[in-house]
């Protein structure tokens, strides 16, 4: 069965029944636990990806990528059918210095962190400062939203002699959309840990993810207690191609296979 559904399905549980009741910046109102961690293998053949609802693997894909290449416009995305960030972007689609764009130019000073990163673990596998991160205060005030997840630690772990390393990654977040956001976040997470395992001759190992503030928007309960009675299903397989450097990763470079989920739960954007 999908490893991702029970441990989103107790994080649900986890909020509804030990949350506390908050206002917040959208006036919508939320239910929050504060620190929390789940921690997910990323095998290939069993890609962790909820399965009870479905999940819009284009979006999850379309945006990793426009991240990856530093985009800051909605435009790529959009002409992808992919309208997530429309909310964030001004009349001409920017939606200022977001993740990509400091994940590739850190504040515009041409300092690549994603490609330093993946220079590092190929060339210092034992390194404890493989750090990418997207808060950058000096430029929060020019982005349409605030980074989410906000910074990962990529850690190469040693293996026997003759078995490739494994890959892991550490994500932080400080604002976690439960039924909306979270567990898109996480596959993105993992096609990210694939992918630069892919280039690094590494084998993916564990996403460990910490989030702050992780809550459930009180217009989201009845749609989240509805997926604690859905059924889970088999994961699907993420086929990865053969990628030799970051900038070769496009939406063509992954296949998601037997991608057999529950139904679309719609829940609005709060923003």
């Amino acid at each position: 069965m999908a490893q991702l559904d029970q441990k989103y399905d107790d994080l649900i549980k986890d909020v509804l029944e030990n949350g506390t009741d908050s206002g917040d910046r959208t006036g919508t109102g939320t239910r929050f636990v504060f620190g929390r961690q789940v921690r997910f293998d990323v095998d290939l053949d069993n890609f962790p990806i909820i399965t009870e609802k479905h999940i819009v693997w284009n979006s999850v894909l379309t945006e990793l990528v426009w991240f990856v290449q530093g985009g800051t416009n909605v435009g790529y995305l959009n002409e992808n059918d992919v309208h997530i960030w429309d909310e964030w972007a001004n009349e001409s689609g920017d939606v200022g210095p977001v993740y990509g764009y400091q994940w590739r130019n850190w504040n515009g000073d041409g300092i690549d962190q994603l490609q330093e990163a993946i220079d590092t673990i190929n060339e210092n596998p034992n390194s404890r400062r493989i750090m990418v991160t997207a808060w950058n205060p000096a430029q929060i005030d020019r982005m349409g939203l605030p980074p989410c997840h906000f910074q990962y630690q990529f850690r190469s772990e040693p293996t026997p002699e003759g078995e490739p390393r494994k890959l892991h990654v550490l994500v932080s977040q400080r604002s976690c959309d439960l039924f909306l956001g979270t567990p898109f976040n996480w596959s993105s997470y993992a096609t990210l840990l694939a992918v630069v395992s892919e280039i690094t001759g590494h084998k993916p190992g564990e996403v460990i993810w910490q989030g702050g503030d992780v809550h459930l928007y009180q217009n989201h309960f009845e749609q989240a207690k509805k997926v604690l009675e859905l059924p889970h299903k088999e994961a699907p397989k993420l086929e990865v191609g053969d990628i030799n450097t970051i900038d070769d990763f496009y939406k063509s470079s992954v296949n998601l296979v037997n991608y057999n989920s529950g139904p679309f739960v719609k829940a609005p954007i709060a923003c």
